[in-house]
C-alpha cells in the first residue's frame, strides 16, 4: 500500500495560482487511480479531481472545471493538482487520495488511502 504526502499549500489572493503536489511511497504508485479532495471548516470533504491509473482520464468537480488541472507523474510518484483563478470559496484543506480500483470510485468519494492535507487559504 502507498503512504502519501501533500505539499503546496499556502495564502494567496483571489486569482492567483497554486500547485499542490501529492507524493506518494511504495513501488505500486502507477496501480492507483489518485484524486484530490478539500474539506472546507465546517464542510463536508467534497471531490475536487481524479485521474486514472496512466494519466489519460481526468475528472473535475463543476466548481473547479476549468480552473484546475490534475496531472501526474508515475516515474516520480507524484500527483499534482494546478491550481488557478482562485477563489476565496476554495479555501480548504486539500487531501490527497488513491485508490486501487478506479478513478470512478474516487469520484464517489471514496477512497483506499488519504494523505494529511495541505491548508490553501484564498483572500479576497
Amino acid at each position: 500500500q502507498v503512504q502519501l504526502v501533500e505539499s503546496g499549500g499556502g495564502l494567496v489572493q483571489a486569482g492567483d495560482s497554486l500547485r499542490l503536489s501529492c507524493v506518494a511511497s511504495g513501488r505500486t504508485f502507477s496501480s492507483y487511480a489518485m484524486g484530490w479532495f478539500r474539506q472546507a471548516p465546517g464542510k463536508e470533504r467534497e471531490f475536487v479531481a481524479a485521474i486514472n491509473r496512466s494519466g489519460g482520464a481526468t475528472y473535475y468537480a463543476d466548481s473547479v472545471k476549468g480552473r484546475f488541472t490534475i496531472s501526474r507523474d508515475n516515474a516520480k510518484k507524484t500527483v499534482y493538482l494546478q491550481m488557478r483563478s482562485l477563489k476565496p470559496e476554495d479555501t480548504a484543506n486539500y487531501y490527497c487520495a488513491a485508490d486501487s480500483r478506479t478513478a470512478g470510485i474516487l469520484r464517489a468519494g471514496r477512497g483506499e488511502v488519504w494523505g494529511q492535507g495541505t491548508l490553501v487559504t484564498v483572500s479576497s
